[in-house]
Order: C-alpha cells, then structure tokens, then sequence
C-alpha cells in the first residue's frame, strides 16, 4: 500500500477531534513548552479580560493557552503546551 492511499484530508480527524473537546479540561494534564512543568489546566494561572484568557504556567509564567470568543469562531492557541493529556473520565 502507498502512503498516498493512507492519506486523508481533516474531516477524516472529525470524530476524534469530537472526542478530545467533549470532555472537561480543567482536570487535564499540560506540559508547559517553556520550563517542562506539568499538572491539571486547574492550576494555571487565569489572566482573563474582555478581549479573551489568557492561561500561564504557575512555575515560568510562559503562556500556555490562549481563548478568544469572537462571534461566530473560537480562537484556541495552545502552542505554550507540549503536551495535552485529557482524562476520559472524572474518576481519575
């Protein structure tokens, strides 16, 4: 089998991305990008406001994530985290 019959657009990844946003994030694990850090989305530091949220490592201070409600779209920035690991449960 060629890996061009293996590849497939985006809408492909729907179900899956439907799995990941379905759950509550607060008890995920993220690892901070800038100082390796890790522990639920729970503990980052809030700096929310009108224009959006704005959450940081409690360790370095880097910026993890960023929320932007706009209408019509949600803007998610996540690229202060390496690693995202959601629960599938809350009995975790």
């Amino acid at each position: 089998m060629q890996i061009e019959e293996l590849r497939l657009d985006g809408n492909a990844a729907g179900g899956a991305l439907r799995e990941v946003f379905a759950w509550e994030m607060t008890s995920a694990i993220a690892s901070c990008a800038g100082c390796g850090a890790a522990g639920p989305v729970a503990t980052l530091l809030n700096y929310g406001h009108d224009m959006g949220v704005v959450l940081r490592c409690p360790r370095c201070d880097a910026a993890m994530m960023r929320i932007v409600i706009t209408p019509g779209w949600i803007r998610l920035d996540a690229s202060g985290i390496d690693l995202l690991m959601i629960p599938q449960s809350t009995s975790v």
